[in-house]
């Protein structure tokens, strides 16, 4: 998998086009979720994006402290369905971290994990932290890795 790192000014309208997509697929249409995906913080976030063939198979979004939580943070992280079983799951949080580190110059990272993936967040070094609770109609949990 080719991995990409982009402010929000550098995506091209294709790869625009092409991330939205693919998150809608996954969080709206799969998880059966309706909620607010364009919500007006991509232009804050830093896009780690990970393509096989020209295509957008995972990705996330990052964010410098004080944006979205206190500490940096990592969100949107999905996988294409059918490419899951390929580990790119783990390859797209090792470059999101490395990420965080090198650009935002932090290892304190908050997220917002659904609570079925706690055990894929804690073999990247988060902790749970607090109770969970509904985003969205999903079961959630804070995470935290220092």
């Amino acid at each position: 998998m080719e991995i990409r790192i982009k402010a929000f000014k550098e995506l091209s309208i294709d790869e625009l086009y092409d991330l939205l997509q693919l998150r809608s697929e996954i969080f709206v249409v799969e998880q059966d979720c309706v909620y607010q995906d364009i919500d007006g913080k991509d232009q804050k976030a830093l896009h780690i994006i990970g393509s096989k063939d020209g295509r957008i198979v995972a990705y996330t979004r990052c964010f410098n402290s004080g944006i979205y939580f206190e500490e940096a943070s990592i969100g949107r992280v999905v996988v294409a369905k059918d490419q899951r079983k390929y580990g790119l799951g783990h390859e797209i949080m090792k470059a999101s971290l490395k990420a965080i580190q090198d650009h935002f110059k932090t290892d304190s990272i908050k997220l917002s994990a659904q609570q079925y993936l706690v055990k894929f967040y804690e073999s990247h070094g988060f902790k749970t932290i607090g109770e969970g609770y509904l985003e969205d109609g999903i079961p959630h949990i804070a995470m935290i890795r220092s």
